[in-house]
Parts: structure tokens; C-alpha cells; sequence
């Protein structure tokens, strides 16, 4: 009795362990997935200063590339150094010049949360170019530009100018209405681009001066300076807005499919309860039948025999 009762105990216990994951299977994959959230970056630059220039030589003839920035950062770093010199191969001898001198030269670029920002600032200022080492291309007292750039609002870009810059010797008054020229005669000529701002939806972009330069100092071996030099430039790209993602939830299992599957569980425990028995069952009373059939048998051929 107990060989038997044992595996029957088991498959019991199966059966129970068999309707009770049917009825948490559904629960479990109806659990919604992890929110996350995603940031753009966004992007910050500022520069003091960048030139591109073409030198031509005297005794050769050739232009010698001069491409130099001072303070030029991104985001997240600054930059505050006052003087920039260079060196160019045949100018005075390979002796370093002066290229820009500054009470007060910094550039900042950040990029905290939502917000991307760049500014620049330049004072008590004195610019030159190679040939001229006693003659100041540009000075000027304070100028500066500023780019923020803030999610969910619109980009602004601004210059702050002196009323009045020195140009090749000249005091020169600065007007916001266009382009100002200054020519002097044996040195050569500047245009002066003032203020000049661009924004779009995402991005905003400041320049405070930039100059178109054209001078033949004749001196130190240099013939021609012909280029450009930007002054007080700042960038920014505006940051993504944090955006919050959720994973699409398993569909639940729909309440009649539910229903369906916990009475399978629970009439499988109830049967096994009642009968006490398993599969082998009707097999076991098949068998008894036939033990019955043939014992009666032998009964009747006894009888039978007994009264022969």
C-alpha cells in the first residue's frame, strides 16, 4: 500500500505545482518593462581669436599659411590666456612675433543639463600681423559675444562693441550700419565686419569682429599679409530635451483564458482526492473483472464436476 501511495502523493503534488504556474504564468509576463531616458548632448565652442592668413615673402615667391587661434574651446573647458606669438619660416629669421596682446582674453564653453552656453571676452587689446611689429593692425578697448542655447526655448546670440576701435594708426568710429573700411596710403587697407549674429531653431552663433585684412608692410621680408581674423567668436547647439521611453507591456492573458486554466488545475487535485488512485486505475479494474469472470468459472466446472 505504501509503494503505492508514495508516487500517487508525487503526482499530486505535480499536479498542484502545475496549475499553480498556468495561473502566475499570465501575472509575470504582464509586468511592464523599465522607463529610461535619453539626453543629446549639445555643444559648446568659443574662440578669442583665429586667423587665416597668406604671407608673402619677399625674397621668395611664395605664401606662407598663417593659422593660428588663441583661446579656442569646447565645451566643457575655458581658456584664459592673454598673448598669443608665432613663428613663421622666413619672417625676421624664424623669430617669434606678436600676434595678439590682452589685459583680458577668456573664452568659456559649458553644456549643464538643458542648457549649452558659450561666451568670450576681449580687453584693452592690441593686434598684429607679420611686418608690421611696431604698427598695431587693431586696438581696442573691450568687446565680447555671448551663444546660450536652452531646451525648450529659442536660441539668442549677442555682441557687446566699443564705440570706437584703432585701426593701422587711425581711430575709426564703429557703426552697426555695415561693413567700415579703413585705407592707409603705403601700408594698406582693413574692413571691419561688426556684430554679426545667426540663430536658428537649435543653434545660435556670435562674432564680435572680424576683419578682412590687406596690407604690404614691405619689411622684415615679408611683401603682402592678405586674410582674415575673426575676434570674439561663440557657438552653442541647443541639448535634447530628457525624453522618457517605456517598453510596450506584454498584452495580458485575456480574464477567460484565465478562467480556463486555474479549474484544469484544481479539477486535476479533485479527482486525485476522490479516487485516491492514478492513470493505472481502470487497467487495476479491468483486471479485477476478470479475476471475478474466471473465479466463477472454476466454480461452475467444480460444481459441475462434483455432481458427474
Amino acid at each position: 500500500m505504501n509503494t503505492i501511495n508514495a508516487p500517487t502523493h508525487a503526482r499530486r503534488w505535480s499536479a498542484v505545482a502545475a496549475a499553480c504556474a498556468l495561473t502566475a504564468g499570465p501575472v509575470a509576463l504582464a509586468g511592464a518593462g523599465p522607463a529610461h531616458a535619453t539626453e543629446g548632448h549639445g555643444h559648446a565652442s568659443a574662440s578669442v581669436l583665429r586667423t587665416d592668413l597668406d604671407v608673402s615673402l619677399l625674397n621668395k615667391s611664395v605664401q606662407v599659411p598663417l593659422t593660428v587661434s588663441l583661446n579656442e574651446v569646447e565645451a566643457p573647458r575655458s581658456a584664459r590666456k592673454t598673448a598669443l606669438t608665432a613663428t613663421l619660416d622666413g619672417v625676421d629669421h624664424g623669430k617669434p612675433f606678436s600676434v595678439l596682446s590682452a589685459g583680458t582674453a577668456d573664452a568659456v564653453a559649458t553644456v549643464e543639463g538643458d542648457t549649452a552656453e558659450a561666451s568670450t571676452t576681449l580687453a584693452d587689446a592690441r593686434l598684429h600681423v607679420p611686418g608690421l611689429p611696431l604698427l598695431s593692425l587693431v586696438e581696442l578697448e573691450a568687446l565680447s559675444s555671448k551663444a546660450v542655447c536652452e531646451a525648450g526655448k529659442s536660441p539668442h546670440a549677442s555682441v557687446t562693441l566699443p564705440a570706437a576701435v584703432t585701426v593701422l594708426g587711425k581711430r575709426v568710429a564703429l557703426s552697426a550700419g555695415g561693413p567700415t573700411h579703413v585705407e592707409v596710403p603705403g601700408v594698406g587697407a582693413v574692413r571691419l565686419d561688426l556684430s554679426q549674429t545667426e540663430t536658428t531653431s537649435a543653434t545660435a552663433a556670435a562674432t564680435a569682429l572680424r576683419l578682412e585684412v590687406s596690407v604690404n608692410p614691405a619689411n622684415l621680408n615679408v611683401a603682402e599679409v592678405e586674410g582674415r581674423l575673426t575676434l570674439a567668436e561663440s557657438r552653442c547647439e541647443t541639448p535634447a530635451a530628457a525624453e522618457e521611453e517605456s517598453e510596450a507591456a506584454a498584452p495580458e492573458t485575456p480574464a477567460d483564458e484565465d478562467a480556463a486554466v486555474e479549474p484544469q488545475g484544481a479539477r486535476a487535485e479533485t479527482n486525485l482526492a476522490e479516487t485516491g488512485g492514478d492513470s493505472a486505475t481502470p487497467y487495476v479494474a479491468a483486471g479485477a473483472v476478470a479475476l471475478l469472470a474466471a473465479g466463477g468459472g472454476a466454480v461452475l466446472v467444480s460444481r459441475r464436476g462434483r455432481r458427474n
